[in-house]
């Protein structure tokens, strides 16, 4: 069980304009507790204690469960309770497969209306995240590494398309936030980027899709980093580096 006590303050319910309704509300900040790691995987939510320590009722609680279920973070036992999932291979297998896809539609709609800019910024972001790597700064590789691909997703109009990927990545990557990573796997996404980059540059654009699908977001290309990565503890491997170098 989540106990109240575990719980960031009341006072951390994020604010926005009146159009936010308090369901969205709700849901920001559960999101924030797995991020963190509040709610762990594998557990039960205290629902009262939640209740409680946000001062609502049930029914906005409920609605953002339900929506965290449809993606797939939490289960709703009806008799149980409501357990936070935790994340397993096939599970992992399956969010590289639709990430694939889906960055493979994105490039093809948004590759031909890329322009020397757009090719100057992922440059850009790229050697940064050699750099924060060399200086052992994940948090700053990931922002650079998510930006990366936004420079082309964010140019689709298909909203339903963005959505996705970012809610699979958030799968893999942010609930809860790892706190090691693996340097030779990062490494090894700065060169994959370099190389979907040239690729782009060059206007071969399907070879760029069939790179992203076939490698970079392939799960029998990334598996060894992905076992290492998610599963080590379970394997009794421990990853390499943690968080800021510690």
């Amino acid at each position: 069980m989540i106990y109240m006590h575990s719980l960031l303050p009341a006072s951390y319910l994020p604010h926005g304009s009146k159009a936010i309704v308090l369901r969205e509300r709700v849901y920001l900040f559960l999101k924030e507790q797995l991020n963190r790691g509040i709610l762990n995987p594998g557990s039960f939510m205290d629902l009262r204690a939640i209740g409680t320590a946000l001062g609502i009722s049930r029914t906005p609680l409920r609605d953002a469960l339900i929506r965290l279920e449809a993606e797939g973070f939490v289960t709703i036992h009806s008799r149980r309770g409501v357990m936070v999932n935790e994340l397993d291979l096939e599970t992992v297998r399956n969010a590289y497969q639709l990430v694939g896809a889906l960055e493979t539609a994105a490039i093809m709609e948004c590759g031909p209306r890329m322009g020397d800019r757009d090719f100057i910024a992922m440059e850009t972001l790229n050697q940064g995240m050699g750099e924060a790597l060399a200086q052992d700064d994940f948090n700053a590789y990931y922002e650079q590494n998510l930006a990366f691909h936004c420079t082309y997703i964010d140019k689709s109009t298909n909203a339903e398309l963005r959505d996705l990927i970012s809610m699979h990545r958030e799968r893999l990557y942010d609930f809860p936030r790892r706190q090691a990573y693996l340097k030779a796997w990062e490494l090894n996404g700065v060169i994959e980027h370099a190389e979907l980059l040239r690729l782009m540059q060059q206007g071969d654009f399907v070879s760029a899709a069939a790179y992203s699908r076939e490698v970079h977001w392939s799960f029998s290309m990334q598996e060894n980093f992905i076992n290492e990565y998610y599963f080590a503890r379970m394997s009794g491997i421990e990853p390499e580096t943690t968080i800021g170098g510690l």
